[in-house]
């Protein structure tokens, strides 16, 4: 396949008020480190969405703004030839990105001091929206064995009895374990929630990033009996990297759910979402497919040169196989580094900017999440500098 774009081209982004670039002194009390932190890529959009965007700005006049057919088109052209599931506009929420939209379900679904359950290691923000909202967070920790995560159903569907868990939040695919979970896992999860009057808030924004066999089900394609707990977080904010517009689509099928979430939306002083935002998931829906095909091709090629990597260079080191996402999950806990060594030696010696595995629960302080949505020299560039770090602290 003939290729149209050029990942490799080398963007810089210093002096562009870029939080994972231009914030190192502030975050992290330095300046020299190469980021490959948040969850945000180093890739420059096609011109065909360019130019749609260009047109917008170029009108001059930037009012309130609703979205129109041609935005449920969008979605529904996107999710339905990519995805297999029709979206009904009469179901979507217009949002300012995803986890505004976590911390609107979770009030609009819960009471302070109810318990909300997730699934550790886990995108940190999951926890942060239950306890910062007066909610009690519980575990279902991710079972780990011989480098590969799973379900604890039987831990479960006990923890939400137990605690009478009003809400589930998953991640779909997992950040930043790489899981796209299966069928057959949704479903188990599925039923469970529903023998509990659980909602599930479902959080699918990286579902466009998943490689080899690997097939992501959405609880959309599921039974639509399922659709009665559900709500659905949707964004091209990662597969695009247009989150600096936030923009972001909350799907609920069932009306009384709706009305919730929306009654909830209202109370936080959100109406008309941001205009930009619009613009970028008409444009991203309609005209990025060609661009993302090769995107999700060239990650998968820095998936497989990290993969190698840690494999020659960092034999006590294990390598999480990503099933989706653009981020890699590395277990560095053979080493026998105690968590302040390991930390050192990334930010201090390697000079990486990395998110620590602490972050996303304290037993997994011993790994390192690596993003590798960037050029193939900054992934070589970063990974030679660390294995540099490692040489020197052999065991």
């Amino acid at each position: 396949m003939s290729k149209q774009y050029n990942f490799d081209a080398i963007v810089n982004r210093r002096g562009t008020s870029c939080l994972k670039y231009d914030f190192g002194m502030k975050r992290k009390g330095r300046d020299d480190l190469l980021p490959l932190w948040v969850a945000d890529m180093d890739f420059a959009l096609p011109k065909e969405i360019l130019d749609d965007l260009h047109k917008r700005i170029d009108h001059g006049i930037f009012g309130y703004t609703d979205p129109d057919g041609s935005y449920f088109d969008a979605l529904n052209k996107w999710f339905s030839e990519r995805h297999g599931y029709q979206i009904d506009p009469e179901t979507v929420t217009v949002g300012c990105g995803v986890v505004y939209g976590l911390a609107t379900g979770v009030n609009a679904f819960t009471k302070e001091g109810d318990a909300i359950l997730i699934q550790q290691p886990v995108y940190y923000p999951f926890r942060e929206v239950i306890e910062d909202n007066g909610r009690v967070f519980i575990n279902n920790q991710l079972h780990y064995e011989n480098g590969r995560y799973t379900i604890d159903f039987d831990d479960f569907e006990k923890k939400i009895v137990d605690n009478n868990v009003k809400v589930f939040i998953l991640c779909n695919p997992h950040n930043p374990v790489g899981r796209v979970w299966t069928k057959e896992e949704l479903e188990r999860l599925g039923d469970i929630c529903m023998a509990h009057g659980v909602v599930i808030m479902d959080d699918e924004i990286h579902c466009d990033f998943v490689y080899g066999e690997n097939h992501f089900t959405s609880f959309m394609n599921l039974d639509p009996k399922y659709r009665k707990n559900l709500v659905l977080y949707t964004s091209p904010s990662k597969t695009f990297n247009v989150a600096g517009f936030q923009p972001a689509n909350v799907i609920i099928p069932d009306a009384d759910l709706r009305a919730k979430y929306r009654h909830a939306n209202a109370a936080a002083g959100y109406s008309q979402g941001n205009i930009m935002g619009m613009e970028a998931v008409k444009a991203c829906y309609t005209k990025g497919a060609a661009w993302v095909d090769e995107l999700v091709e060239y990650i998968s090629g820095n998936i497989a040169y990290v993969r190698e990597f840690v494999k020659e260079n960092f034999p006590k080191a294990t390598f999480v196989e990503p099933e989706g996402t653009y981020l890699v999950w590395i277990d560095f806990s053979g080493y026998g580094f105690t968590d302040e060594e390991l930390e050192h030696i990334m930010t201090e010696e390697a000079k990486l900017w990395l998110d620590s595995g602490k972050i996303f629960g304290p037993e997994t302080a011993q790994f390192e999440r690596f993003n590798l949505a960037c050029p193939r020299a900054t992934v070589e560039q970063a990974f030679e500098q660390l294995k540099q770090a490692m040489d020197a602290h052999q065991r």
